[in-house]
């Protein structure tokens, strides 16, 4: 454990699709745990089926933390997350139980429990990329931060304007690639990291998003239009959000071709896969498990328990 720490912490990271939300309520459920969200789309209000957000009714009665606390509008700051996590995890440990962070934010994760400062700002910077950002496109700006940091953009998605910025907003401000910042792999908790992966994800993903798709996805999108999902800086670039807002117009009505953005999404999402795995895979500390092996919560157990 390192110096200052302040109890146990368990989280469950891996791709998207992988099964990290049954495996950390099994694991609450047997070691009197509360699980705290480090998805960072998971923390806004009203994106739910499109997030795959965990429904209360499937919750198996453990408290979550961190779900819906942020407006649409809101720009996400993992700055700002890493303060929410921080005291859940205090409050958690207060009650005598154990904290589960749950999420495939690696970004998120690692503001949570490691010892990571985050640089501050500059409007003047951010203002002028911003406008190279609306004038050329994130596609542009992307292929300048493979240049300067070619880490940081392999864990940023090429449409991702606002991450892209904030990447290239701090280059110029400290003189250093982004993930230069990033500091070693020394948690300020007890922390066991459990990874969870597996060889079909990819066709996980699609039957996930055509089944968000029968679940109502289109209709989430378009009762989140006056809520300002359009001109969110952050949740109306979320991946199959974006997709679907691109083909329906500002009354929600369908104007572009449905089945391309579906599988836009699908295409976007398993790229997102490549990305989170590409991430979680430089931590040494990560206990990989095969989610389609039988007994995985033993298995999870066991390494905790060692």
């Amino acid at each position: 454990m390192s110096e200052g720490s302040a109890g146990r912490v368990v989280a469950v990271i891996g791709p998207t699709a992988s099964g990290k939300s049954d495996l950390a309520v099994a694991l609450a459920q047997r070691l009197d745990g509360e699980v705290i969200n480090a998805d960072s789309m998971q923390l806004y209000a009203g994106m739910d089926i499109g997030t795959a957000k965990l429904p209360v009714e499937q919750r198996g009665g453990v408290e979550h933390h961190l779900l819906d606390i942020w407006p649409i509008r809101k720009s996400a700051a993992v700055a700002e997350y890493q303060i929410l996590a921080r005291l859940a995890i205090a409050a958690i440990h207060d009650r005598g139980r154990l904290p589960i962070l749950v999420g495939g934010s690696g970004l998120y994760l690692r503001g949570a429990l490691d010892r990571l400062e985050f640089p501050g700002e500059s409007p003047v910077i951010r203002a002028r990329l911003s406008r190279e950002l609306d004038e050329h496109g994130p596609a542009a700006l992307h292929a300048r931060l493979a240049e300067r940091d070619p880490v940081a953009a392999a864990a940023i998605l090429p449409t991702n304007g606002r991450r892209i910025v904030r990447a290239l907003e701090v280059i110029e401000l400290t003189g250093a690639p982004f993930t230069a910042r990033m500091p070693g792999f020394d948690s300020i908790y007890d922390t066991v990291q459990i990874g969870l992966d597996r060889a079909d994800v990819d066709a996980r993903v699609e039957v996930r998003v055509h089944r968000m798709m029968r679940l109502g996805f289109l209709d989430e999108v378009r009762g989140l239009l006056p809520h300002g999902l359009r001109e969110s800086p952050t949740a109306g670039k979320a991946l199959g959000y974006a997709q679907l807002l691109g083909c329906v117009d500002d009354a929600g009505e369908v104007v572009g071709d449905l089945d391309d953005a579906v599988q836009q999404t699908v295409r976007a999402t398993t790229r997102f896969v490549r990305r989170q795995r590409s991430w979680f895979r430089r931590d040494p500390r990560v206990h990989w498990l095969d989610a389609e092996t039988a007994g995985l919560l033993d298995q999870a157990l066991r390494i905790l328990e060692a």
